[in-house]
């Protein structure tokens, strides 16, 4: 490739990824050669502004047509914005909590490293999004994954994080060997890695025995992508992963690497197996006659996540819980509406609703956890007479997770619920598997109600809040209520802004 080639590629749209990454780079180079007294805290402020930058830079990229970079490479379209807007808002509230956490050991001498590894993470979730090739998103991948296994273990004398830390490797690396075997039998099949051709090829391909081949191959990256969403029964990780990591770092994985998770699997089932026949005959869509796969994880996710979940004293192990049953909830809205427009509509609110609720309830964990010590659910009792601010805030993100109208969580499961009755046959065991796990959800997360208003004051310590984590808190309870009350304001936005992701499903 010449000089004038490369010259001639509209580099800006790629401008969010190098402020990301030009600000990773700043930031390692700041931790290797400050002195060792210095106060890594700070260095939140610069990785927070990098964040805004980036994000501002997205924003000014909404009117720019879809931008293709290196022969299909790179692709700015409206999947690739929407989604990087969310994990962009996602990270910049995680920076916050990052910056108020205060562990008893193991973080501070390691602080400037998280948030230069955690900005890695982020910037391999961003690839994802923007990936036009099976190259490019295992890369980012990979960069997400190697990234999040060492915020994992940051806290290098903690047992439980060494222990969480080798449990997230060993089956983070066992979930990307069967992934990347799946890859293969795409490339195989196709000859090619570019999604764009392989999705015409796939999309012709009549031979049985190819056809079997390609569903190896799907069963495969269905199976890899599954440890990645923590969706059962592949799921066995993230409990003790999400209660041996810094709350900060809990949350990251299950707000930013879940995203990233579902990211990646709708790059790749939209754009090769949505087009691909599903029969001889071509009068069968591959996705509509291997969905009952889909609608069975999902079905199975939400049963193990709600189930299990009940006899979860520890909080961060029963949050885990509940972001399985919610990878399951998202996993209903794959299986049923397939293919449909609503699909990533449905997502987008779903996944917006989601990064609200559950950073606002690590913030709160956070808080509690640091103070007192401990993790157990006892630490949240009789909250609502020591501190009723964060009490109410904590009951507003308890009241969405749990689909109580008003809320956003109410607005995406309902969402979720509606389109299992638009395709024909309607999906009812999954609609019915969905209210009964919401039903069962009311129990552990009413319990938790319970402990803040009906049961006495576990500590008499005053509870400080730190600015960086008020200001979570505030974000997230205003945005949980205003985009329950008014869905219509994020639906008109994306919208407005990204139309109907018609150059995401045409494009391939």
């Amino acid at each position: 490739m010449d000089l004038n080639t490369m010259l001639s590629y509209n580099w800006g749209a790629m401008m969010p990824d190098f402020i990301i990454l030009g600000t990773t780079m700043a930031l390692s180079i700041l931790d290797l050669f400050w002195p060792v007294h210095f106060n890594r805290r700070k260095l939140a402020w610069f990785a927070l502004t990098g964040i805004i930058l980036a994000c501002l830079s997205l924003i000014s990229l909404f009117s720019f047509e879809t931008v293709s970079i290196l022969s299909d490479t790179f692709r700015l379209d409206s999947f690739a914005k929407a989604f990087k807007l969310l994990l962009l808002i996602g990270a910049g509230l995680i920076i916050l909590l990052a910056h108020s956490y205060e562990p008893k050991e193991g973080l501070r001498e390691h602080r400037g490293e998280f948030y230069y590894l955690f900005l890695t993470a982020l910037l391999g979730a961003m690839i994802m999004t923007s990936s036009g090739d099976l190259i490019t998103l295992f890369v980012g991948l990979e960069l997400l994954s190697l990234s999040s296994y060492i915020l994992v273990g940051i806290r290098k004398r903690d047992r439980s994080a060494n222990e969480a830390s080798m449990k997230y490797v060993i089956n983070g690396g066992i979930s990307t060997a069967i992934t990347l075997f799946g890859m293969s039998y795409l490339y195989g099949v196709t000859g090619s890695v570019n999604l764009g051709e392989m999705s015409r090829t796939m999309a012709a391909m009549t031979d049985g025995q190819l056809q079997y081949i390609m569903g190896l191959a799907f069963f495969m990256v269905f199976v890899g992508l599954s440890f990645k969403i923590a969706a059962a029964p592949f799921h066995m990780w993230a409990p003790d992963v999400y209660e041996g990591a810094p709350t900060p770092v809990a949350a990251f994985l299950s707000v930013i690497s879940k995203m990233a998770g579902f990211v990646i699997l709708l790059r790749i089932f939209l754009s090769l197996f949505l087009t691909a026949p599903g029969d001889a005959f071509g009068a069968l869509d591959f996705l509509e006659k291997n969905n009952i796969y889909i609608a069975s994880m999902a079905g199975l996710t939400i049963i193990i996540g709600n189930v299990v979940a009940l006899r979860q004293q520890n909080l961060k192990r029963l949050f885990a819980y509940s972001s399985i049953a919610h990878a399951g909830y998202l996993l209903v809205a794959v299986a049923t509406l397939g293919g449909g427009y609503f699909l990533l509509d449905t997502i987008w609110y779903y996944l917006l609703a989601y990064v609200l609720m559950n950073i606002g309830v690590f913030a709160v964990i956070q808080l509690l956890s640091s103070q007192s010590g401990s993790e157990d659910i006892s630490v949240l009792a009789g909250l609502g007479r020591k501190s009723p601010y964060l009490a109410l805030a904590f009951t507003i993100y308890i009241l969405s997770l749990a689909g109580i109208p008003g809320t956003t969580g109410f607005i995406g499961k309902l969402n979720i619920f509606l389109g299992t009755f638009i395709t024909e046959p309607g999906h009812f065991v999954l609609a019915g598997i969905m209210i009964a796990g919401t039903v069962v959800s009311y129990v552990y997360y009413f319990g938790l109600l319970v402990q803040i208003f009906f049961r006495p004051v576990h500590s008499d310590k005053v509870v400080k809040i730190r600015s960086g984590v008020s200001v979570v808190l505030i974000i997230c309870a205003i945005g949980t209520v205003l985009f329950g009350v008014f869905p219509n304001i994020a639906f008109d936005f994306l919208h407005d802004q990204f139309g109907d992701f018609t150059d995401f499903i045409s494009s391939e």
